[in-house]
């Protein structure tokens, strides 16, 4: 069994920053990406950044040149590091990997429960 557990997640100021982390543990063969989405009211999930295990990554848009995700392969940890940020970033904020949990398994896609981001004005 695989589960994704977020953290960093709180309340600041627009123009301030935060960061959020993301932790896989369980069974886990190999991770392919991690990824971090968001869910305003009434609309689809958006994703904000991705990386691959080998460092490609991508931001959605709106994020870029203001959040960076990286990396721990070794902890099988995703962080996202989000500076000047505003109010309509204001969002659940969550975690997701692409993964294998064992060798001869496909891979699949896993979430975490979210972590709520407010910034204020």
């Amino acid at each position: 069994q695989v589960q994704l557990v977020e953290s960093g997640g709180g309340l600041v100021q627009a123009g301030g920053s935060l960061r959020l982390s993301c932790v896989a543990s369980g069974t886990i063969f190999s991770i392919y990406a991690m990824y971090w989405y968001r869910q305003f009211p009434e609309k689809q999930r958006e994703l904000v950044a991705s990386m691959t295990t080998g460092g490609d990554t991508n931001y959605g848009d709106s994020v870029k040149g203001r959040f960076t995700i990286s990396r721990d392969n070794a902890k099988n940890m995703v962080y996202l590091q989000m500076n000047s940020l505003k109010t309509e970033d204001t969002a659940p904020y969550y975690c997701a990997a692409v993964l294998s949990a064992s060798h001869s398994a496909s891979n699949r896609t896993y979430w975490g429960q979210g972590t709520q981001v407010t910034v204020s004005s």
